[in-house]
């Protein structure tokens, strides 16, 4: 990567020592450095620290005539509850790319959330010698966005409980002249924010004493059905106990108690809405068009209505800037939003890949993670963010690993914190041609998208050369660019180079338009449907529920959307235990869900757990702060 400064060169022990230790092991540049390798002035960026800035949306208009660099998604097959290396893989990639190949290279990451962090998942910053720094920065706070999430999210359900208590003791005279109080003069007007909700009623009135007794019921009286509230609080904690809570428990309340919840922070629509957002204004758009739950009447209630869609924006406005980091190697990395990638889309940000394709100009390649396997992160990739980008891909990287290979063609069972079965630990070609089903499905759904597919071999130490080859044979013969054995976790970005000028290779020789799997004219059904097949599935099954919530979102003009389906990463069908590529079975759609805001449509399938739990030994058991240096320890 052309640059004023020499990349970092990494001290490999052939031994990899702990993630935080490889970590703590090198002192990051200032981030003011790696901004300069970006052309960045300093009035493009906001100091967080000595090794954090927010990227600002300014820049966009600054390069709004210069080209973009080459665009590459990372997504994988389908995974271990071990995890396959996407993140590593992404950063090693990135590491090769900039340290050893002499290309101007961004990493664009999620966030991950605070609360896994301390329960069974540990960080995520990648892995090994492939890393973002400083990791425990990374993985804790970094700067503010998830705690503006938070608050936005809890400022708007407290709006929501408020307004029922207000409307549940008033008339609707009195409900409009508190919404509507007279200034010094004595005379009454609206807030900017009440000419939404009177242009949705069709009153274009700009005066409050004009307004007809029907009108204003029709404006003050929300009416909302608390049954159709589908707004829950958040944090960003694992807590199993705020699952299912009961609220208005206190005597000044008068009774007005319902059931309802918590969802960790990343699950809130608002997360999502930060990720598919575009600017600024697009981002207040997209606030004040959520969607809490229904009047009793059945019309849709948005957060604008409720009048917090402004105050909302206010909350988000330092969160919508991208966080520049960087990997061990000194490359440059923008980490931004990080929406669950079931009942959301599972990627970062639109408007973080829209800064670094014009960062790193022509030539240059901004690499990006798509989150659990191609079937569902790679999807959701192609047919959500780069419909509402506009941004084309040239390449896809699958990420595999002959564990689990091993596991989708008939392995034993893979269970986090077990040791693993002799199977996986010693040669076993036939395991891993068997399981090649699974890597040939994810790379023929991945090419219809008009991009070139590269697998990329996570390699472990016991994986055998006739096991990585039969991967690589079976990888092409499915339709791969190339297929590359990767061992950037022990040697970082040099383990990573053949990968890196294989996914140049694929950029440069891209001959397909980006197709999308689906038009968004068609039905929910219709669309559901399409990406079923995809999975395998033969048919689709909804119950009474989902069908009564797609015929209720298709009445609110909502059948537009994209569809974002919220099901298990363990398999291509909705049965985790499935392995393999399983066909011919019949998906079945528990429930639909929208997120109005955010742009989707989603579909349940099975049961999805929206707040997880700590288990009996939380990872928090090994943190601590070395208090004679401040360096956090323990971190995984």
């Amino acid at each position: 990567m052309s640059s004023s400064r020499s990349l970092r060169k990494l001290e490999v022990l052939s031994a990899v020592p702990a993630d935080i230790d490889v970590a703590n092991s090198v002192e990051p540049f200032h981030i003011s450095e790696i901004a300069k390798d970006l052309k960045l002035s300093s009035n493009h960026y906001d100091l967080y620290g000595k090794y954090k800035a927010k990227v600002l949306l300014s820049v966009l208009d600054e390069l709004q005539g210069s080209g973009d660099g080459y665009y590459v998604v990372v997504g994988g097959i389908t995974p271990t509850p071990l995890g396959e290396g996407k993140s590593t893989t992404t950063v090693g990639l990135c590491q090769a790319l900039g340290a050893f190949l002499d290309k101007k290279v961004v990493t664009c990451l999620r966030q991950p959330s605070q609360g896994p962090t301390f329960g069974i998942k540990g960080g995520a910053a990648g892995g090994g010698y492939s890393q973002v720094i400083p990791m425990d920065e990374f993985n804790l706070h970094l700067t503010g966005d998830i705690h503006a999430i938070t608050a936005a999210n809890n400022l708007l359900a407290a709006a929501i409980d408020t307004r029922i208590f207000h409307e549940s003791s008033q008339s609707d005279k009195a409900l409009f002249n508190r919404l509507c109080p007279p200034n010094k003069e004595g005379k009454r007007k609206f807030s900017d924010i009440m000419f939404r909700r009177l242009k949705k009623l069709g009153i274009s009135k700009t005066q409050p004493e004009d307004l007809t007794p029907e009108e204003v019921k029709k404006f003050a009286r929300l009416d909302i059905d608390p049954n159709s509230i589908t707004w829950r609080r958040v944090m960003d904690v694992n807590d199993r106990f705020l699952r299912k809570i009961t609220v208005g428990q206190g005597p000044e309340e008068k009774g007005m108690v319902r059931e309802t919840g918590f969802d960790i922070s990343v699950a809130s629509e608002i997360m999502a809405v930060l990720a598919l957002t575009t600017s600024l204004a697009d981002m207040r758009e997209r606030l004040g068009k959520m969607v809490i739950g229904n009047s009793k009447a059945g019309d849709p209630i948005t957060a604008d209505d409720l009048g917090v869609g402004g105050a909302l924006t206010v909350l988000m406005k330092d969160a919508i800037n991208p966080t520049l980091m960087q990997t061990l190697e000194g490359t440059p990395v923008l980490v931004h939003a990080g929406p669950f990638a079931n009942i959301a889309h599972g990627n970062s940000s639109i408007v973080a890949d829209k800064i670094a394709l014009k960062l790193v100009g022509r030539g240059g390649f901004v690499v990006t993670e798509a989150g659990f396997g191609a079937d569902i992160g790679t999807e959701k990739f192609m047919n959500i963010k780069c419909r509402y980008s506009g941004l084309i891909p040239q390449c896809a990287v699958i990420v595999a690993t002959i564990r689990a290979l091993k596991m989708h063609g008939g392995g034993p069972e893979v269970v986090a914190g077990k040791p693993l079965d002799h199977d996986y630990l010693n040669e076993n070609v036939s395991l891993v041609e068997a399981g090649c089903v699974n890597l040939a499905r994810h790379i023929a759904n991945t090419k219809a998208y008009g991009v070139n597919v590269v697998v990329a071999v996570n390699k472990f130490s016991t994986d055998t050369e006739a096991e990585m080859n039969a991967v690589r044979n079976a990888a092409l013969a499915a339709g791969a660019f190339d297929a590359i054995i990767c061992t950037h976790h022990a040697h970082g970005g040099k383990g990573a180079v053949d990968l890196g000028v294989a996914v140049q290779r694929a950029c440069e020789n891209v001959t397909q338009p980006l197709k999308f799997l689906y038009p968004l004219d068609i039905s929910i059904k219709e669309k559901i449907e399409v990406i079923a097949r995809s999975y395998g599935a033969s048919g689709v099954e909804y119950t009474e529920q989902a069908e009564k919530q797609i015929e209720m979102y298709s009445r609110q003009g909502f059948s537009g959307l994209p569809i974002c389906m919220a099901k298990t990463q363990y398999s291509f069908s909705h049965n985790a235990s499935e392995k393999g590529a399983p066909s011919g079975f019949i998906l079945p759609i528990r429930d639909v869900r929208a997120s109005i805001g955010a742009g989707f449509i989603y579909p349940l399938v099975g049961t999805m757990s929206t707040m997880p739990g700590l288990p009996t030994r939380p990872c928090f058991y090994e943190i601590d702060l070395d208090t004679a240096t401040g360096k956090v320890i323990g971190l995984s």
